[in-house]
Formats: structure tokens, C-alpha cells, sequence
């Protein structure tokens, strides 16, 4: 018998993690690596609910004679006689002041060499223009402004991280291009009247999470000149079917049996939450259907609440139906006049030299990655090459704009009624 021979061990051996003493180390290290990414993932999402979930807890009781209080959390104070919308606002904005949402952000490649890619491949177009960022974080989209050639770069932002973005720019030396201006774009008083470009990234999770597209309509029609550029330009809404999917286990079943109890009772909301969850392409069961196009330049207000129909092909190998899964594309037009076609993908469009990214599963994952509607007593099981259709509702939640209340509806070809569900993203 050879000595330490790899082929003779037992069961238990790979249980105690005594295979030549390494290979179940290793195993265990990539497991480690592998939680501490989707903990990365996590972190801007729990950053910015940080604000949001202070309105369910209670806060300390204003002393006599003061109108102010201090929450748990040793957040900002906030005026007692605010109402409940007001101080979320007042909280989503202070969640923004943390390094580490911002980290998350810029380290997100896809997103920021997006901006980067567009602004200096097209250095024509910002050359001695007045450029407005809203909601400009650390300055990054106005620095790349300004080396492009920018006259005048203004950075709005309510958030703390305003004086971070100030000292960054004179770091680097373009504080008499980029003017950095705090408050919401709502109620600032520019220095100019109007500006030849926009750019801001404004997109939350499934895409109109935390509402701050409103604002940037809000900018756009005030500010940007007739023919101005948006940046980005264009924006789809995605949607897909989940099936044979391991986030069903590990998010539904793993109530089931914890540690040998049954904790059941916790999965009251499972299905009521939208969660935000990297997928595998692999549990994707048919070709995504756009259930929406936006067009920056244009888009209004009324425009974010809407009710849109899919459809879209089941593909073979697959069995249930356990869900639905949405992502938003992006596009960067160079012309404020050219057109996105309703068929134009992402990568169609780098093909011909626009620039654009995904969120989706079957691309570099992002820090939004995708939204995931876990299905509650699904019992759909489409058949290959069987048509699924409905529709998809987005309505912002009562007193809190900055949340969502999606509804998705479903069917099979051959069935006569529809299934739908409600989910809450906040």
C-alpha cells in the first residue's frame, strides 16, 4: 500500500476535511470567497434601506420643549413634525454619505467604464458644453466631464458626500470646471439657465427603485436646452422565467429545517419580498422579453407607473415555473435625434459602436444584479416551445415614493385565466 495513497479514504474523511489534508480546505476557502462576494453585492442594497427601515422602528421621545429626535440608530435628527415620506427622503439621502455604498459603485466596472467609455469616446460632444450631474455622488461622472472638455460641469447632490465630491475635484485640480452645489435638484438655484448635457446614474434596483429618475426629469425639462444630450439615453425593462432554481431552496426551504426546527412562520412575507439575488443563466427558461423602453429625452413622470404586456417562449429542459426575473438594459445615443430600435440588445448594439451595458444573468454581474419574484404555489410547468405570457404593473407605494409595488401577471397559451402575484421592493 502506498503511503497517503489519494485513492484510499473514507466517507468520513471527507467529512472531517482530512483528504491529503488540503482539498477540503480548499473547498471551504472558495466557499468563504464565493459568501464574502455576494456579501459585497449585498452591501449597497442594505446601505440604502438602512434609511427605509428606520420607519418601522420606534424613536426616542423628544424631550420637553424640543421638537427634534434622535432615532436608534444615532441617525440624523429628524424634525418630529415631518411626515412619514418626508423623513424617509430626509433618510435616503443620508444613506448615500456612507464611503461604502460608493465603493460599491465605482468598483462596479460595468456601470462606471460605461460613463467613462462615453464620455471620452465622444470628447467632441462635451467640448466647451455646460454639463449638469445629478445626484453626482463622489464627482467621478463630472471629472470624466471635465477631462472631456466640459466648460462648466455643475454636481448637484443632497447627500453629505457632496463635500467628498468637492475636495476630489481639487484634488485633481478641476475646481474651476466642476462646481459642486448641495441640495436636492428640486429646489437648488443653478447658476445658469440652461445646460447642454445631463448625466446622472439614477438607476435603482429592476430599474425605478428610489424614484430618482424623477428628479432627473425634473432637471432635464428645466434645464437642458432644446436638442440637449441625456446620458445615458435609453433604458429597457427585461423580464424572464426562473425555473429548476436554487434560490427557491435556499430562500423558501431552508425555513423548513434550521438546525433541525421548524421555522416555518418566518416565510409570512417570503413571497411578498423582491429579492435581489445574482442568477444563474442556466435557470433562465426562455429568451427575455422588453416589456419596456424609456427614452430619456422624452420619458415623463406619469410615464414610471404603467401596466405592460410580455410574451415570451419556453425553452426545452426546463419544468416548473418558480418565478419571474427582472434586469434593465442601458444605452448611451451619441445623437439627441438618432432613435434605439425595439428590437436593439446590448449586444447588438456594441456591434454598432454604441455604448451600452446589461444587468442581466447572462452578462458580468453588477451591483443591482437582478430582481427575483419568487412564485408562491406555482404549478405552471409549460411545455417546450409553449408561449408564456402576461403583464407587468409598476406603481410607486403609497407615502413612500421611493419603494415599489410590482404586480406580474401569468399564463400559459392554453390556459383561459391568469395567475397573478404582488411583490414590494423597498
Amino acid at each position: 500500500m502506498l503511503e497517503d495513497d489519494a485513492l484510499l479514504f473514507s466517507l468520513g474523511d471527507l467529512a472531517d476535511g482530512q483528504v491529503n489534508g488540503t482539498a477540503v480546505d480548499e473547498v471551504e476557502e472558495l466557499r468563504e470567497q464565493l459568501a464574502n462576494l455576494q456579501a459585497q453585492f449585498n452591501a449597497y442594497r442594505a446601505e440604502v434601506q438602512k434609511s427605509l427601515i428606520t420607519k418601522l422602528e420606534d424613536v426616542d421621545a423628544p424631550k420637553e420643549g424640543n421638537t427634534r429626535a434622535t432615532n436608534i440608530h444615532g441617525a440624523a435628527e429628524q424634525d418630529a413634525t415631518q411626515t412619514l415620506e418626508e423623513q424617509v427622503d430626509s433618510g435616503y439621502f443620508e444613506s448615500y454619505s456612507y464611503n461604502s455604498i460608493h465603493e460599491i459603485m465605482l468598483k462596479d466596472t460595468v456601470r462606471t467604464d460605461a460613463y467613462r467609455d462615453f464620455i471620452y469616446e465622444n470628447k467632441e460632444l462635451f467640448q466647451n458644453k455646460v454639463v449638469l450631474d445629478v445626484g453626482c455622488g463622489t464627482g467621478i461622472l463630472s471629472m470624466f466631464c471635465a477631462k472631456a472638455g466640459a466648460k462648466t460641469v455643475y454636481a448637484v447632490d443632497n447627500s453629505g458626500i457632496i463635500e467628498k465630491a468637492r475636495q476630489n475635484v481639487a484634488q485633481n485640480g478641476l475646481q474651476d470646471i466642476v462646481k459642486c452645489i448641495r441640495g436636492k435638484i428640486e429646489e437648488v438655484a443653478l447658476p445658469t439657465d440652461k445646460v447642454d448635457i445631463i448625466v446622472s446614474e439614477w438607476m435603482g434596483y429592476c430599474l425605478l427603485y428610489e424614484s430618482m429618475l424623477d428628479s432627473v426629469i425634473y432637471a432635464r425639462d428645466k434645464y437642458l436646452v432644446p436638442g440637449g444630450l441625456m446620458v445615458p439615453s435609453h433604458a429597457t425593462l427585461q423580464i424572464a422565467p426562473l425555473a429548476d432554481s436554487e434560490i427557491q431552496v435556499s430562500h423558501v426551504g431552508f425555513w423548513q429545517d434550521v438546525y433541525g426546527f421548524d421555522m416555518t412562520h418566518m416565510l409570512e412575507k417570503a413571497h411578498r419580498e423582491v429579492l435581489a439575488r445574482p442568477v444563474d443563466a442556466e435557470e433562465i427558461a426562455a429568451d427575455s422579453a422588453t416589456f419596456l423602453q424609456l427614452d430619456l429625452r422624452t420619458a415623463a413622470k406619469k410615464d414610471l407607473t404603467f401596466e405592460k404586456g410580455y410574451k415570451f417562449e419556453w425553452k426545452e429542459g426546463h419544468k416548473l415555473l418558480e418565478g419571474l426575473v427582472i434586469w434593465f438594459d442601458i444605452f448611451f445615443l451619441a445623437s439627441s435625434e438618432a432613435s434605439l430600435a425595439t428590437s436593439m440588445t446590448v449586444p447588438l448594439a456594441k456591434k454598432e459602436g454604441i455604448v451600452a451595458f446589461s444587468t442581466g444573468p447572462a452578462t458580468k454581474q453588477t451591483h443591482w444584479q437582478q430582481g427575483v419574484f419568487l412564485i408562491e404555489d406555482s404549478n405552471v410547468a409549460p411545455l417546450a416551445g409553449e408561449m408564456v405570457l402576461g403583464t407587468v404593473t409598476y406603481r410607486k407605494r403609497e407615502e413612500l415614493d421611493r419603494s415599489l409595488e410590482i404586480t406580474i401577471s401569468w399564463k400559459t397559451e392554453k390556459e383561459h385565466d391568469l395567475h397573478a402575484q404582488t411583490w414590494d421592493l423597498e
